[in-house]
């Protein structure tokens, strides 16, 4: 970055004696990252309305302009258009019109996207409808397309405004072949983000020499997540490693990981690098605030970067936007409407991390008849969520399933079925050396209330099986195969047919490689069949297929000693959930 500029820049910036010292505000660029599909102020499952949407930061960004006039950049940080009805009717249903999202970044009048892993998730039916949709690029320079060796999105662009160069280089997280079947991203393939922000950068330099250089990351800030090594050149959240690591950036929007930044850190030569991630949903933006300041004595202003987190829950949405997208939000509501099912009984996810529970339960019989596997596979996919007993709708498979994962038949010996299981285990129930230890996994958090450790969608569960989960034993060996949930003799070198979502047989969650001790080249060999569709169409028509549904626990497995798991259950319940356990 050029750290000063000459006046001739900003000539029409220049400030009266009495204010000259004092920082004035050249340009302000904000940042939407991970909205998932929260475009409007909608909770399509209940009458509360949503606390963040576009709709709402479309009116931040016009009180913004109001201020400053066209000195206003907004940008995107991916993932998009996964994660709620208002994407999923677009990218799916309504696919015969321009991607709803394009048309709103359109409205909004973006500046650049970056493109995120649920993006790709979406296939590229859609994502590559969605890039010759889109007024403004959407980027990632290390994404590379496996026949000319470039970024298959834009790498980077450039930005003209008030006076500055801007250059915007987009990364996305690298680690998508661990998460993603290879179909979604077919004739692609991922680099690391340290790498191609050096070389992306060094190109910028050379051909463009810009004033600022931003990264627009579609990667988290912390490098240890998961247990990752920083040293990893694939690491999923490198945003920090490429501030610290390569010289040149003045501000890093990070994403991905759903959680709030605003801090500085040294680069390699000493410059500052700010660091800003919004969180998720458009309930927060990440503003960063590019001002000038003329010192005494001196021909040249000198630019400064101050970043701020603005929540939007004290914004209306804004009414122009609403009026503008009225005849799609009715689409939307009257496709989340249609009837699906009816349900005898009440389903919830809090029973579903004590035992066999009909929320879970529901997801491992249909993907047991949809496949016609011996063994299914599957974690609740909200941490907390129910559906009531009567007529369900789509909008409630929403909550049933949330992601847009295809349905995986694959071949497992029963002793990679044994080391899947192990593993999940060992991440969600505790090795109790009393009755007083917590059944679960938990911590207790500063201001006092508890929480799982690791994330709950990697939580699988097993049917098809009958087994035990022994708390006593070690966290390597604490699953007990007995047999087959039919009757018949469990083999450790018997291979059965198993069902699973694409996110866990392409790795997600390392159940595969750390549990079954399958490399990605084996595993990819053990595939029976895959789905042409996301499940949750597929659930759709299973749910229709049987009009009324007993979600009654099914699966048959156990967690012991039994006593002392009676005792830890109401224990743990009641520290995760509190008196709305007592609704169950």
């Amino acid at each position: 970055m050029k750290k000063t500029i000459f006046l001739a820049f900003l000539g029409c910036l220049w400030l009266t004696p009495t204010t000259i010292a004092q920082p004035q505000p050249l340009l302000k660029i904000i940042v939407t990252t991970d909205v998932h599909g929260a475009y409007f102020p909608i909770n399509w499952f209940d009458e509360d309305l949503a606390t963040g949407s576009l709709a709402h930061v479309q009116s931040f960004v016009k009180q913004e302009i109001a201020n400053l006039g066209d000195r206003v950049i907004l940008l995107d940080n991916g993932d998009l258009i996964q994660g709620d009805p208002a994407s999923y009717f677009s990218n799916f249903e309504q696919t015969y019109h321009p991607n709803v999202a394009a048309r709103i970044l359109n409205f909004m009048n973006y500046s650049a996207a970056t493109v995120g892993n649920h993006d790709i998730e979406a296939g590229h039916p859609v994502y590559d409808k969605l890039t010759g949709e889109l007024n403004c690029p959407l980027l990632a320079a290390n994404a590379i397309d496996n026949q000319t060796n470039k970024s298959y999105f834009q790498p980077y662009t450039v930005i003209q405004k008030a006076g500055l160069t801007i250059a915007v280089i987009g990364l996305v997280t690298p680690r998508i072949p661990d998460w993603l079947p290879p179909v979604l991203w077919s004739g692609m393939h991922f680099t690391g983000m340290i790498d191609a922000a050096q070389t992306c950068l060094e190109e910028v330099r050379e051909k463009i020499s810009p004033d600022l250089i931003i990264g627009l990351f579609h990667a988290g800030v912390d490098p240890g997540y998961g247990g990752q090594s920083a040293s990893d050149p694939m690491n999923e959240n490198a945003s920090r490693l490429v501030a610290e690591q390569v010289d040149g950036f003045d501000i890093i929007f990070t994403g991905h990981d759903h959680r709030r930044w605003n801090t500085k850190v040294a680069g390699p030569s000493g410059d500052s690098v700010l660091l800003l991630g919004g969180g998720s949903r458009a309930e927060a933006v990440a503003v960063a605030t590019i001002s000038v300041q003329h010192p005494e004595r001196s021909s040249k202003q000198k630019i400064l970067i101050s970043g701020e987190l603005a929540s939007m829950s004290n914004q209306e949405p804004d009414q122009e936007f609403m009026r503008f997208f009225a005849g799609y939000i009715d689409s939307v509501k009257a496709f989340v409407e249609q009837p699906v099912a009816r349900l005898t009984s009440r389903v919830t996810t809090d029973d579903s991390w004590f035992g066999p529970s009909g929320f879970t339960d529901l997801i491992h019989r249909a993907q047991l008849e949809l496949t016609g596997s011996e063994v299914s596979f599957a974690a609740p996919l909200s941490y907390k969520a129910s559906l009531e007993a009567g007529p369900i709708a789509i909008k409630d498979l929403f909550r049933l399933y949330r992601y847009e994962n295809l349905l995986y038949l694959v071949e497992l010996t029963g002793e990679e079925i044994l080391g899947y299981l192990n593993y999940s285990y060992s991440l969600w129930m505790n090795h109790m050396d009393s009755q007083d230890d917590p059944m679960l996994l938990i911590r207790k958090r500063s201001g006092g209330s508890w929480s799982f450790i690791n994330a709950t969608y990697n939580f699988d569960s097993a049917m098809g099986i009958e087994y035990s989960v022994d708390l006593q034993a070690p966290a390597d060996s604490m699953v007990i195969i007995h047999r087959m949930s039919d009757g018949r003799p469990f083999r450790p070198t018997e291979r059965y047919r198993v069902a699973m979502n694409s996110y866990r047989a392409s790795g997600g969650g390392g159940h595969i490689q750390q549990g079954a001790r399958l490399s990605h080249e084996e595993m990819e060999s053990r595939v029976v069949w895959t789905s042409d569709s996301e499940f949750r169409s597929l659930l759709a028509s299973w749910l229709r297929s049987k009009g009324e549904v007993d979600p009654l626990p099914a699966s048959t497995w156990k967690v012991i000693p039994e006593k002392w798991v009676e005792r830890a259950i109401p224990r743990d319940r009641q520290w995760l959930f509190g008196k709305e356990s007592d609704d169950r």
